[in-house]
């Protein structure tokens, strides 16, 4: 059986694009204005604490104390850059799109602890649902149902109109790993 990544895995994978961006464009002035229409939608997303420190990154700045203060993901993301501009080869592919079924375990875990009341966790949670609604399709519908699930539904039926059977296996992990978690 393979292992399956773990949540830094994941977030680096999920954000594979911007991680390589940023570092062809701090190593290549040229690209940096393609970046900076991200970096100003970021900021709007509430992602700014991340797009300072990437914009330090891109002025030149290597110190791993840019991470101090950044949450959790923003801090895997920025330690990635940093990686990658020191070690090409540690770059995710950007191409390669992550296995929403191993997402599964992570946004339980996530949904478990907003309901034992993490506000961080709760914070992370709400961006990421945003951002899946953004998406669209089954990753759309699966944001929309994520308050339903830390209010405690767990009806797969109800919470699954709508979806495609790829978007109902995401859902059932989910509900699967919840229900792991919730038996704690």
């Amino acid at each position: 059986m393979s292992k399956l990544p773990d949540q830094h895995e994941q977030i680096i994978q999920t954000h594979a694009a911007l991680i390589v961006n940023v570092v062809r464009a701090a190593q290549n002035p040229a690209l940096r204005p393609p970046l900076e229409d991200v970096l100003r939608v970021s900021v709007e997303n509430g992602w700014g604490d991340l797009v300072r420190v990437i914009r330090k990154i891109l002025d030149g700045s290597r110190d791993l104390g840019l991470l101090a203060g950044l949450d959790e993901e923003d801090g895997v993301i920025a330690e990635a850059i940093l990686r990658g501009l020191q070690n090409p080869t540690t770059l995710p592919d950007p191409n390669v799109k992550p296995d929403p079924i191993l997402a599964a375990p992570g946004l339980a875990a996530m949904i478990h602890a907003c309901r034992r009341g993490d506000v961080q966790a709760l914070q992370l949670l709400s961006g990421m649902a945003e951002q899946m609604t953004r998406v669209g399709g089954d990753m759309g519908r699966m944001g929309g149902i994520i308050r339903r699930l830390v209010d405690g539904e767990r009806d797969p039926e109800m919470l699954s109109k709508g979806m495609t059977a790829q978007g109902e296996s995401l859902l059932l992990a989910v509900l699967d790993e919840l229900g792991k978690l919730d038996a704690h």
